[in-house]
């Protein structure tokens, strides 16, 4: 059975780290054949202190660095140090089904030219409407063919094929914030990787609850941060439809998908926060362009 590396890339996460160790350490797949690679960005709070108390019982290794350069530089300690044959990415408020991982290394060994794979989000509702409705999209937005869109699987319960990764040049450092996981995607899949899914599931903090503003500002955050990609990736990105408009039509056809899944009256208000979402995104990547310019 290949042996796996786990990459936990976390910043003062101590509300939701305990359950998802709590998940890693309960899955079905030995611990013997796993490493923990911790890569924390100087935690102010109890989070380092948290993973390797439930780490520590189960006699797992682990190991854990210490950065303050943004994600992609994280995210590249993982790749340089990792011995597994896969990494799978778990950020700081993820939790795993029982059976993930093994799911996950199951489709790689079947498929050698994988070079990225990943579950599905649950579609269990969140503890408020915002929360709900951003777990929707998010969901709804998971639900295509890789292979042949734009959109970015992002890394949160991603499985990567380490010699992928490393044969394309690992993670731009250049990227602090957003944008580092679908920059390296694009260049994998460029390669000739291919992407998959299974139905394999996971949960994030959204479960927890979120707010309007807190919605409103990561999206502002990734409309600026993705700049730095569309510049990189020429194409990648089209820029209409990134539009509040384009967001209310997708909105609409997510939510038809989505109802027929749930049964959830509230999805029917996807095509509103999806234009919420966009135009928050848009003014962060005008921005930036400004300042750019």
């Amino acid at each position: 059975m290949a042996f796996l590396t786990i990459g936990l890339c976390v910043k003062n996460c101590e509300g939701f780290i305990g359950e998802t160790m709590t998940s890693l350490v309960e899955q079905d797949f030995p611990l013997e054949r796993m490493e923990l690679i911790v890569v924390d960005g100087y935690s102010n709070d109890k989070t380092v202190r948290i993973i390797e108390e439930g780490v520590l019982k189960t006699g797992m290794e682990y190991r854990i660095f210490y950065e303050s350069k943004g994600l992609g530089t994280a995210r590249q300690i993982v790749v340089d140090n990792a011995r597994g044959k896969y990494i799978i990415w778990l950020d700081g408020d993820v939790v795993l089904s029982k059976s993930y991982v093994r799911e996950l290394i199951q489709l790689m060994e079947k498929n050698p030219r994988v070079g990225i794979a990943k579950g599905r989000y649950a579609l269990d509702p969140g503890a408020n409407l915002a929360a709900t409705l951003e777990i929707y999209s998010r969901a709804a937005g998971k639900m295509i063919d890789f292979n042949i869109k734009t959109s970015c699987m992002g890394t949160a319960g991603c499985i990567y094929r380490t010699e992928a990764i490393r044969k394309v040049g690992g993670f731009d450092q250049n990227i602090k914030g957003y944008g580092e996981d679908w920059d390296a995607e694009r260049r994998i899949k460029n390669a000739g990787w291919l992407l998959r899914t299974i139905d394999a599931s996971y949960r994030d903090y959204e479960r927890k609850g979120t707010s309007w503003k807190n919605i409103w500002n990561k999206y502002l955050r990734r409309g600026y941060d993705s700049y730095y990609t569309f510049q990189k990736h020429k194409g990648l990105i089209v820029l209409y439809r990134w539009t509040p408009p384009a967001a209310l039509l997708s909105g609409y056809l997510h939510s038809l998908t989505l109802y027929r899944l749930t049964r959830r009256k509230a999805v029917f208000l996807l095509p509103l926060q999806y234009s919420y979402k966009m135009t928050a995104w848009c003014l962060g990547f005008s921005k930036r362009r400004l300042v750019t310019h």
